[in-house]
């Protein structure tokens, strides 16, 4: 059995009369310590406790027993006060730290929803401490060291933007985790899933078999990488072929199953592969060879149209197809509250439509790349930003600068 508390739990979460509780009745535990939210928010909202020359301690109180807390212990200014629960209580913590001696000039940091993506901070006096407007949860820093500014988890650029990831959950964590790390609140909002092709995978078994065949084996998307190795018994089956990637992503998977692409373009789209294509040398009889590709059913047919009109042979094999899903009905309800949407793909934006509806898209919408932005713009969806690299990378730093841009 886990007992889960925020922060330390033998600070203010009551671990100690828990643990006293399982000693008196026979109960094996162990205790695994937190970091507090005495120290924690401060520190995310760019205040250290302590600070030579400003600080030389801290003390801790509990906002729902402020009342009982020997605030003349606390008076002394070189002394941090942290107050956890004390938003209801922070006219009786100014009332109590004045009467104590603490000058009304004293500086303090609130801090709203410490450590997570809605952390708001308001910095006022002591003196004025009663009549600021903040919300529970929140933090009272109350000292010297509450007039620093560091960095603070509200310095990311989209610190308070809630964003919607459309993506398939097998595939979005990357995604997710560059957007929360640029301080967004993260609505993961599955439109659309990856399924094996309808066949089951046996086209792309086959055609596995055969990679000798080719002189290239072109993948025109990570799943569809991920579907190929999974279907090679050995790296040794892809002989002499050369292997083609439309972007890093589709590289990277394959070089984590040991294969090296030999040509991934420089715009990651299915136009730039075809314009490599236009400049690669024939084979020795001065005429292209056989490609495989390997991609989505019902993906576009630009890559196959492309190489054909340049001469080669394209065998075209499904290696995934996508199918919607169906979000859970929280994340539907947060959508409407969303500061903005990334759509990676035109399916994302089907999905998205099918799901939710075009009434229901967030103000600000990004895109990852041109044929997912003119999926979008066909649908009657106004692009707000569009990646440069047509990357999971790409499209967060564009949402990013932007959000920057506007000052947030």
């Amino acid at each position: 059995v886990v007992r889960l508390k925020g922060g330390d739990p033998y600070v203010f979460g009551r671990g100690g009369e828990e643990a006293l509780a399982l000693s008196v009745a026979g109960v094996d535990y162990e205790v695994v310590p937190g970091v507090s939210a005495a120290t924690a928010v401060a520190a995310c909202a760019g205040v250290p406790v302590t600070h030579r020359g400003l600080a030389s301690g801290f003390a801790v109180v509990n906002g729902h027993d402020a009342s009982g807390a020997d605030w003349g212990r606390l008076a002394d200014s070189r002394c941090t006060v942290v107050v956890l629960m004390g938003a209801a209580q922070r006219a009786l913590v100014a009332d109590r730290l004045l009467a104590a001696g603490r000058s009304p000039s004293t500086p303090v940091l609130v801090v709203e929803r410490g450590t997570l993506p809605e952390q708001r901070s308001v910095r006022t006096t002591l003196g004025e401490l009663p009549s600021v407007d903040v919300e529970s949860p929140a933090t009272i820093v109350v000292g010297g060291v509450a007039a620093l500014r560091l960095a603070s988890y509200e310095d990311r650029r989209l610190a308070g933007w809630r964003v919607v990831v459309t993506r398939a959950a097998s595939s979005s964590r990357p995604l997710v985790d560059r957007l929360e790390r640029e301080g967004a609140r993260v609505v993961e909002l599955p439109v659309v899933e990856i399924r094996d092709a309808a066949d089951g995978g046996a086209a792309l078994r086959d055609a596995a078999e055969r990679l000798a065949q080719y002189e290239w084996v072109v993948v025109t998307s990570a799943n569809g990488a991920e579907r190929l190795l999974g279907s090679v018994r050995d790296a040794r089956s892809f002989g002499r072929a050369r292997v083609a990637a439309v972007g890093p992503a589709t590289a990277d998977v394959l070089r984590r199953g040991g294969i090296v692409p030999d040509l991934v373009p420089d715009r990651f789209v299915a136009e730039g592969l075809v314009e490599v294509f236009r400049t690669l040398e024939m084979q020795k009889d001065g005429r292209p060879g056989r490609v495989l590709l390997a991609q989505a059913a019902g993906a576009r047919t630009v890559v196959a149209d492309g190489l054909a009109a340049l001469g080669w042979t394209v065998d075209v094999v499904v290696a995934y197809q996508t199918e919607r899903a169906t979000p859970s009905r929280d994340a539907l309800d947060e959508v409407g509250e969303a500061h903005a949407v990334v759509f990676t793909s035109a399916s994302t934006v089907d999905g998205f439509l099918e799901v939710v509806g075009l009434d229901g898209i967030p103000p600000l919408v990004a895109s990852i790349g041109p044929a997912t932005s003119a999926a979008a713009e066909s649908a009657g969806i106004s692009v707000t930003v569009e990646a440069e690299r047509h990357t999971v990378a790409g499209v967060v730093e564009a949402l990013s600068a932007f959000a920057a841009s506007l000052g947030r």
